[in-house]
């Protein structure tokens, strides 16, 4: 089931656009405002409400590290802000100063796209923030844009009904000129990459005012054509389909309508599992939280909520009153895995409780426990107690012995390393490896497979969520 924790109320018009990154949660308004929001409780920013457009704001999109923030409005701009300060970094300018509607980075942080009510699409070089190339997606506005997980390519969606793929270099790939009749609201991308043989295929999902969310297969093939077809059309929302995002595992599909309801389909059969009803307006935009079970929809009602899927295995943060309070290690984690707050929670469990403050104000989490030494708590620590740096350093040991790696499943095990898989990406030969392993493979091995031998189309690596989430139920089950 899924059920609202928290139901934000702070904008003054509509909601039009929500996005979230591993630490934050942004949304944006037409009353020209963003908000952003610390996504593990739901409060917010001291920098927010961020102010710096002249008309309402349409989207928003963060980098792929959460460092900035990308947003476009009818004033013809797309700014770009720091979310250490809060401060604009850069202003883009929309060539032709018509009104921006869409704005979208690359998962490489590379690139950004902005497109406008004129129908001209921009591609701008994200670090540098120069603009890079132009082009004309037709005569109608381009409400709809996302690139492919690879970031190769991206795809624009108009209220002409028309999807369009485009690569860097601006060249229009492949076309379907009636996609959605009476025009396209929403595109996303799914961030799973399929691999088999000579073509790579993409799933990309789109919305739009035939009241339709529909999947399609974008087939890369190795010559460098691209072909696009329709998988699945899905009809259980009576009006037009404002908003669409995958899960981050790409498992989970969601769309909000004008019908104020957000549904949620298993992606993979196009099956419906859920139809959510707390908004009293249209539903206007959707996303998933990249770290968390955790879905967001803001409307027109000018509130956005917070829902978590709720299953025996869910995940998220516990909204409660005791939140922010040291709680037990957690079990579920390997120690490299653990966040400072987690290290503190085990110097208490082991009765090290002298050492927190130190431990918080050195930003000792689980990767840099694991690697203290009796010379970097002596001489970066200043621990000066020969007794309690012995202690420590025993407590670790004790924590590394008790990876026993034994009796665990093949499938969690990286075929290069033989070792529980930690990071779990999949490669282009549809295998799931360690990230470090692979990637290093694939520099030293020419990029071929690991387990075919053939070459690897792409070297692009996808998170493996759906991984990551088994084998971290395997151990919950195995400590229990």
């Amino acid at each position: 089931m899924m059920s609202v924790i928290c139901t934000l109320q702070d904008h003054r018009d509509d909601v039009n656009w929500c996005a979230f990154s591993g630490q934050l949660f942004a949304t944006c308004s037409g009353d020209k405002t963003l908000r952003i929001y610390n996504s593990h409780d739901f409060s917010e920013r001291p920098f927010s409400p961020l102010s710096g457009h002249g008309y309402g704001v349409h989207c928003c999109c963060f980098s792929t590290c959460g460092q900035f923030l990308a947003s476009c409005s009818t004033d013809a701009t797309v700014l770009i802000w720091s979310m250490d300060t809060g401060h604009i970094e850069a202003v883009l300018e929309h060539p032709g100063r018509s009104p921006v509607r869409i704005c979208a980075i690359s998962s490489d942080s590379a690139h950004l796209v902005s497109g406008a009510s004129d129908g001209t699409i921009a591609l701008w070089d994200f670090p540098s923030k120069q603009l890079r190339r132009t082009g004309a997606g037709g005569d109608s506005t381009v409400v709809a844009c996302s690139f492919s997980p690879c970031s190769q390519v991206f795809v624009t969606g108009s209220t002409y009904g028309d999807l369009r793929l485009w690569n860097l270099d601006m060249k229009q790939l492949e076309a379907e000129k009636n996609a959605h009749d009476l025009g396209v609201t929403c595109c996303t991308f799914s961030p799973i990459i399929l691999s088999g043989g000579q073509v790579v295929q993409f799933q990309l999902a789109s919305c739009g005012q035939d009241s339709h969310l529909k999947i399609w297969a974008i087939d890369s093939f190795y010559t460098g054509v691209y072909k696009m077809h329709l998988v699945h059309t899905l009809t259980a929302q009576s009006a037009p389909v404002l908003s669409c995002a995958y899960s981050s595992d790409g498992q989970l599909l969601a769309s909000g309508s004008v019908d104020k309801t957000v549904t949620v389909y298993d992606a993979n059969n196009a099956v419906l599992l859920y139809t959510l009803n707390r908004h009293e307006r249209y539903v206007t935009a959707c996303c998933f939280s990249p770290a968390s079970r955790l879905l967001a929809t803001g409307s027109m009602d000018k509130s956005v909520n917070i829902w978590r899927l709720e299953d025996e295995h869910s995940e998220g943060p516990a909204l409660s009153p005791g939140y922010g309070k040291t709680s037990a290690r957690p079990l579920t984690l390997l120690v490299s895995d653990w966040s400072e707050q987690d290290v503190s929670s085990w110097l208490l469990e082991e009765g090290i409780e002298g050492l927190v403050d130190k431990f918080r104000a050195n930003n000792i989490d689980g990767t840099e426990l694991l690697s203290l030494t009796k010379e970097t708590l002596a001489s970066e620590l200043h621990i000066e107690s020969v007794g309690l740096r012995n202690k420590l350093l025993r407590k670790v040991e004790e924590l590394k012995n008790e990876l026993d790696c034994s009796g665990i499943p093949d499938e969690f095990l990286c075929p290069i390393t033989r070792e529980l898989m930690r990071d779990p990406v999949i490669a282009a030969d549809g295998y799931s490896y360690e990230r470090e392993a692979i990637a290093s493979w694939i520099h030293t091995k020419n990029r071929s497979s690991p387990m075919t031998n053939l070459p690897l189309l792409t070297t692009l690596l996808t998170p493996n969520h759906s991984l990551r989430m088994a084998i971290s139920r395997w151990k919950t089950g195995r400590a229990t």
